[in-house]
């Protein structure tokens, strides 16, 4: 072969050889630029996943409405990217998707989801005395990482509830290291003269437990010790599942059954006596400001207005329900009010 045509060759080669190593580098970049913008894509759904604020409610049949309410406080006080995950018996589901789609909720966030009693079989001794605190939908915060999965804080809040202020700021209440959840703390209640008005207020772990028994003095724990509400629980799904809180809980709730350790004279004690004995010591506390309650403890107690103005949120927890009579305050909780399309539930204020 003449010299002049293997040279040919060899440039005919070696141009193919650098148009395959620039095809192969193309494509190695191009690739690693492809996965650098998916990673950032998974980076920004990571983030937004983060924003999310999961609002836990629950929707019991004969107090719909009072969900509802509270939804609607916190939805139009909040510029936050919130998902309510509305929890409610399997009878009750179809209800409260139409409630919601077919009133001014429709544009919230919403996730339905069913709890089944059956979890608490043989863990609730029966209570004549407030038959109301027995209902399933009660115990819905001790299985809280079983109803919620893909987020780390979750916010609890019961339904007779207004929330006046941002959602995001009691999002945003700082959990200590090693805490699973935060309380706001039975001591931390408003002015004494205000407290004068709620006689036969619990605020201590004597209320709830009854030390007469055994199993209660050898917690150690002081029979004064203050105690707190579980009315609105902003919690940790990691520590929560880490610590077996659910576990612990239902143990304290079986021991319940078999002992009948906690104090019958009080109302609320069913769901929140078993968590003042889990969580003793190791709670961080929620702004005195974002849990305002026991505005249905008494129908003749009011709190002033310029009070009720500074709350950011408002309980009605005892017998006086806001949309029932006779109760107090109920002007600020009907203006969150949302009508039952299916005309249902009905105001009840002059009975």
């Amino acid at each position: 072969i003449p010299m002049a045509l293997l040279r040919k060759i060899n440039q005919v080669l070696l141009f193919l050889l650098i148009v395959t190593l620039c095809g192969i580098l193309y494509k190695k970049v191009h690739k690693g630029t492809m996965v650098k913008a998916e990673a950032d894509d998974d980076a920004e759904t990571a983030e937004d996943v983060e924003e999310e604020i999961p609002v836990v409610i629950c929707a019991a049949a004969g107090r719909m409405g009072a969900t509802m309410a509270a939804i609607n406080s916190i939805y139009s006080n909040t510029d936050a990217n919130i998902v309510f995950y509305v929890v409610g018996l399997r009878n009750t589901l179809t209800r409260i998707r139409k409630w919601i789609e077919h009133s001014k909720l429709r544009e919230i966030n919403f996730k339905i989801v069913e709890f089944n009693p059956v979890v608490l079989k043989g863990k609730i001794r029966p209570d004549s005395s407030r038959p109301e605190l027995l209902q399933p939908l009660n115990f819905v915060r001790f299985y809280l990482p079983l109803l919620i999965h893909q987020h780390e804080k979750v916010i609890y809040l019961d339904d007779d509830v207004i929330v006046q202020g941002d959602i995001q700021e009691l999002y945003d209440t700082t959990l200590a290291l090693g805490h699973a959840a935060a309380f706001s703390d039975d001591c931390d209640l408003p002015s004494a003269q205000d407290i004068d008005r709620l006689v036969g207020l619990q605020n201590t772990y004597m209320g709830y437990l009854d030390y007469r028994k055994k199993t209660i003095k050898d917690l150690g724990i002081s029979p004064s010790t203050c105690s707190f509400n579980p009315g609105v629980i902003v919690a940790n799904m990691t520590e929560w599942k880490h610590q077996r809180i659910t576990k612990q809980l239902e143990k304290w709730m079986q021991k319940n059954v078999e002992e009948n350790l906690y104090s019958s004279s009080l109302g609320g004690g069913v769901a929140t006596s078993p968590m003042l004995i889990v969580f003793h010591g190791k709670y961080s506390t929620i702004n005195p400001l974002w849990h305002i309650r026991h505005l249905g403890w008494n129908p003749d107690a009011r709190y002033s207005e310029h009070f009720l103005q500074e709350a950011k949120l408002l309980h009605w927890n005892g017998r006086h329900k806001p949309w029932d009579f006779p109760s107090v305050h109920n002007d600020l909780w009907e203006s969150w009010f949302v009508p039952d399309p299916a005309g249902i539930f009905k105001l009840n204020h002059n009975s």
